[in-house]
């Protein structure tokens, strides 16, 4: 891992120092494809857009650009552009990864193949960003609706709807929650919440940022708890428990409030709705993913991923003073 790092780095410092001395960027020799990949998805993250798309269009010539494996390469590229809010290298990365992905379909099905979904859904994902990031969020908005009803009951599904929800789902009522089980005996009654500012936390058993966020929202409780403010977690069934053994939905839920109930304790405080259609419905492909709520019922708030103490209690406070 070590030297894959500095190999990277070193790459990156050569293209960098090319380019500052005006000429032009070395040729590389071909890449492992996979090894393509990792490196597009490194690049990513660090958003190191500049050296990604020199390495990516260097590699052009080596590789079958219709092949899969190619078509994630470039949806990482288009990804990491969104990140660094570069639009146009996004722009161009998204839609060749899509339209790839699209000309796919032609004789295969989403999800027969494992990394099909991955390149489609980041091409969709980060086209729709593009296009709120230009000022028009209705048309992002009626874009991704549009996907979302053609790859309904795909993998992406989710993934989808969470990025309509990104864009459409702040200033909106809260959608009821769809109850199948409870974990624990607190019911979640819509009366109760009447009033209150509320934090829904989805989660998921075999999530190690989730049980990170627990103990911040713990906190959250223990101070303003016991004054208008109200925490759910609402959580899905995944078909498998400890370990990744497979589960009917009567042994998972007994898992859940049996052993990992007493691993990793539910706060006895928090209504834990267990359903699959909620986590359709507010697109949860992330989490944890936390949803704020004001005291009219109107979401403030819609954000995959972790909140620090900090983050949290301020939006809460700003919510419990109006």
């Amino acid at each position: 891992m070590l030297l894959k790092r500095i190999a990277k780095l070193t790459f990156v410092a050569t293209v960098v120092l090319s380019l500052a001395c005006g000429s032009p960027a070395p040729k590389s020799s071909p890449m492992e494809i996979s090894e393509l990949v990792n490196q597009m998805r490194d690049m990513a993250w660090a958003e190191e857009v500049d050296a990604a798309q020199t390495l990516l269009q260097q590699q052009r010539g080596h590789h079958d650009q219709t092949s899969l494996e190619w078509l994630v390469a470039a949806s990482w590229l288009g990804r990491g552009a969104s990140f660094a809010q570069r639009w146009d290298v996004a722009e161009q990365y998204a839609r060749e990864a899509y339209d790839g992905s699209s000309a796919l379909l032609s004789d295969r099905e989403v999800d027969l193949e494992r990394q099909l979904p991955t390149a489609l859904g980041a091409g969709i994902e980060v086209l729709g960003r593009v296009q709120d990031a230009r000022g028009d969020r209705s048309g992002a908005v009626e874009f991704l609706r549009a996907q979302h009803e053609t790859y309904k009951g795909t993998s992406i599904e989710t993934r989808l709807q969470k990025n309509i929800l990104l864009l459409s789902l702040e200033g909106q009522p809260f959608p009821v929650i769809d109850v199948e089980h409870y974990l624990g005996e607190q019911v979640l009654s819509p009366d109760s919440l009447k009033g209150k500012v509320v934090v829904a936390y989805f989660w998921a058993h075999w999530c190690p940022d989730c049980k990170q966020q627990l103990p911040i929202l713990d906190q959250l409780y223990e101070q303003y708890g016991e004054g208008d403010l109200a925490i759910i977690g609402p959580t899905q069934l995944y078909g498998y428990i400890a370990r990744g053994q497979n589960a009917t939905p009567a042994e998972e839920l007994e898992y859940l409030r049996g052993a990992y109930q007493e691993q990793f304790p539910v706060p006895e405080w928090m209504s834990v709705p267990v359903s699959q259609q909620s986590f359709l419905d507010f697109g949860i492909s992330t989490t944890p993913t936390l949803v704020i709520i004001d005291r009219e019922g109107v979401v403030d708030l819609y954000n995959p991923g972790t909140l620090s103490y900090e983050e949290l209690s301020a939006q809460v406070e700003r919510l419990l003073a109006t």
